[in-house]
């Protein structure tokens, strides 16, 4: 898997997108700490507003993005969304009133919401071998992981150092170091889409997940990751300083074992791959994702003990298990459902906007709902969408489609390039597609 950093401009990239989410993971704690300052026993609600926010940015500045980023140079694009982010995150200290954080995080994540599917665009041509490019999204998932293992754990080091307010200067450093990296790199040029007119293009993505079952299935598996990972997310400050009455600093280590979790099995997943079918993979982690709300809501309605710290550690690090069996495997069934030859910004977009979506409707339910009915509503109400996900997945990808554009339906026109492209790949695979890949 490591292979890939071969490519000097693919390795900079990852390291670009590495030291961005590192800086990202020190935001996320720092903003939590500043939400609990701010409003106590309510920091809960602050930042499920705060996170629904983001995920709004997410699901309205991604979309027009992509629809303009086949037309505007990559390099130049992605680094005025490092810049971006890097001076609202040093503006973020010096906020004394919770709107100006609202405000904040919109402009934030909205830079996000430009480098991200961008990133994800420039990918596929820097590394235009089908080989490289699956290892290259399995490489993207840790670095997602790291935002959750090591971004808290170099936390921790550095608020017995100083207060948290410095940890939103690191956040600008990364952003900064990201800029550097990007700049330090030759992109090729995106390939135009062969939609037509700005609406066309903005809603390209959408129509393809409306059409491929598959990824229907996939919208409704995004929705019980989110209601998983948010729970983690908004809550975890709620747990380790009002319910369990421990010290700041035992927040990064549980957002850590959410993140360990989930790295385990990123790296175990891609040898996992090879022999068991990506929708038993993504399905099974969905029911694992219902069994751990189960074991989430015992540790939230027990009276005390001292058994309940270390249980929620490894209820952290299973959601992050389960979360992770669900996402890795997400990049390559939305590469082999998008149209053949035009891996459109438009397509990455479509992806990263409907999945943050589900996060949109997951963040303020687990804040309001832990602030204003207690932790437990909140576990029952999201366990119970987790479920209904689960199950309508499960119905929705009932008949595993072949390897490349299996779900297109009769005479849809990407049909004619996706027997192309698997006769390529089946080529280029003897014995993987036929075999190993093979549902049953």
């Amino acid at each position: 898997m490591l292979a890939v950093l071969r490519d000097r401009t693919y390795r900079r990239l990852f390291a670009a997108q590495v030291v961005a989410l590192v800086g990202t993971g020190l935001a996320t704690v720092a903003l939590g700490l500043l939400a609990y300052d701010m409003a106590g026993s309510d920091a809960g609600s602050v930042l499920g507003t705060a996170l629904a926010i983001k995920m709004a940015a997410y699901v309205l500045i991604a979309p027009a993005v992509g629809a303009l980023a086949d037309g505007l140079p990559r390099r130049a694009l992605m680094l005025s969304a490092d810049l971006t982010r890097a001076g609202v995150a040093l503006l973020l200290p010096f906020v004394d009133q919770v709107w100006q954080v609202y405000v904040l995080v919109f402009l934030l994540q909205s830079a996000s919401a430009v480098f991200t599917p961008a990133f994800q665009a420039v990918v596929p041509d820097v590394l235009p071998e089908e080989r490289d490019y699956t290892r290259a999204l399995s490489m993207s998932r840790l670095a997602y992981d790291l935002e959750s293992l090591f971004s808290p754990a170099l936390a921790a080091a550095l608020l017995s150092l100083i207060t948290y307010n410095w940890l939103f200067t690191g956040t600008a450093l990364g952003f900064l170091a990201s800029a550097t990296l990007v700049v330090s790199v030759v992109l090729p040029p995106a390939r135009p889409s062969t939609a037509c007119g700005a609406y066309a293009k903005a809603t390209a993505g959408a129509r393809l997940f409306r059409t491929v079952p598959a990824l229907r299935a996939l919208l409704a598996l995004n929705l019980a990751v989110a209601a998983a990972s948010a729970m983690v997310t908004v809550n975890s400050v709620v747990y380790v300083r009002d319910l369990l009455d421990l010290p700041t600093g035992a927040l990064p280590l549980a957002l850590g074992a959410y993140g360990a979790g989930s790295m385990t099995v990123a790296l175990l997943l891609p040898r996992v791959l090879d022999r068991v079918p990506d929708r038993t993979v993504m399905l099974r982690g969905a029911g694992l994702l219902v069994v751990v709300f189960a074991g989430l809501g015992a540790v939230t309605t027990a009276g005390g003990g001292g058994w309940r710290w270390p249980a929620l550690l490894v209820v952290w690090a299973a959601f992050g298990a389960a979360c992770s069996m669900v996402l890795t495997p997400t990049g390559r069934l939305v590469t082999r459902s998008a149209p053949a030859g035009a891996r459109t910004a438009a397509a990455f977009a479509a992806q990263f906007s409907l999945s943050h979506g589900c996060w949109l409707l997951t963040y303020p339910l687990a804040g309001w709902l832990g602030a204003t009915a207690g932790p437990g509503w909140a576990v029952a109400a999201l366990g119970a969408i987790t479920l209904g996900a689960s199950l309508s997945a499960v119905r929705l990808w009932s008949t595993p489609p072949p390897h490349v554009h299996a779900d297109l339906p009769a005479g849809h026109p990407h049909l004619r390039d996706a027997r192309r492209v698997r006769s390529g790949w089946r080529h280029r695979h003897a014995g993987v597609a036929d075999g190993a890949h093979a549902h049953p």
